[in-house]
């Protein structure tokens, strides 16, 4: 993926699981409709260390059917030209070469490409979070329409989260020690660091039981390290459950199982 200035082109871009379009410096001519945009499935973006590939996908229609589609991400001020208000953008893999095209009728087609995401050469720890989506279209009569907010999308810096519980085996009514480290991906220094003063809830299920209830809250340390003590009733499993902020997804670890005897 690379950074570029933002330059306007005859096209559309969109994203799923986004907000309300914006009346934000929109122009074109004719009657292309966006019935449907998809970004990830319709979920945040979330990267870890390591290149990470998602697909973005426009559905639009129109008389004469549709041409090409193209997308890019974008972030800056909210108001004004988006010529001048974009900060940062990212163009899609495919920024010189035409989306994938499949029409589903005569008027309508679903166009799609990819944006790879790329820690180890552009991306920064500041660049987790609200990036908006510009999105553009043509048809087949050289009538067009840029979009260029049309939505939202989340990019998340991957969490990690460990649980131990101990000791094991341990007799009913003794008191458990259940320790963990919440950490997240530093794009910076291309590895995970703990995740400091984050809100963490220790759960519970017991065996035989589907459920986690949450017995307390935790706050992570300056290093990520979690450590608090718990009451062994009966047999069962014991996990941290995190749920993320707008730079980070919410993470679960992996339920420890202990035997009260």
């Amino acid at each position: 993926m690379r950074r570029r200035a933002i330059v306007a082109a005859l096209a559309v871009t969109a994203l799923a699981g986004i907000t309300v379009p914006a009346a934000h410096a929109d122009d074109g001519t004719g009657d292309i409709q966006i019935d449907n945009v998809v970004v990830n499935g319709g979920k945040s973006i979330v990267v870890g260390t390591t290149d990470h590939t998602v697909t973005v996908s426009v559905t639009a229609s129109d008389p004469s059917g549709i041409w090409d589609a193209d997308f890019s991400l974008w972030r800056g001020p909210d108001g004004g030209d988006p010529y001048f208000d974009a900060t940062d953008s990212i163009a899609t893999d495919q920024d010189t070469t035409p989306a994938d095209c499949v029409a589903a009728s005569a008027t309508t087609s679903t166009c799609s490409k990819t944006f790879t995401f790329e820690p180890d050469w552009w991306q920064t720890n500041a660049d987790a979070g609200t990036w908006k989506v510009e999105v553009q279209a043509s048809a087949n009569d050289g009538s067009w329409t840029d979009r260029w907010a049309y939505g939202t999308t989340r990019l998340q810096r991957l969490s990690k989260l460990t649980v131990n519980a101990s000791p094991e085996p341990v007799a009913k009514g003794q008191t458990l020690s259940v320790t963990g480290k919440l950490s997240r991906a530093n794009w910076d220094s291309l590895d995970y660091r703990g995740y400091a003063n984050q809100p963490v809830k220790l759960q519970f299920r017991k065996a035989g039981s589907t459920t986690y209830s949450t017995v307390k809250t935790v706050y992570t340390s300056s290093t990520g390290a979690l450590s608090t003590t718990a009451t062994a009733a009966e047999d069962g499993y014991w996990r941290w459950y995190f749920a993320g902020t707008s730079t980070t997804p919410a993470v679960r670890a992996s339920g420890d199982y202990v035997d009260v005897q």
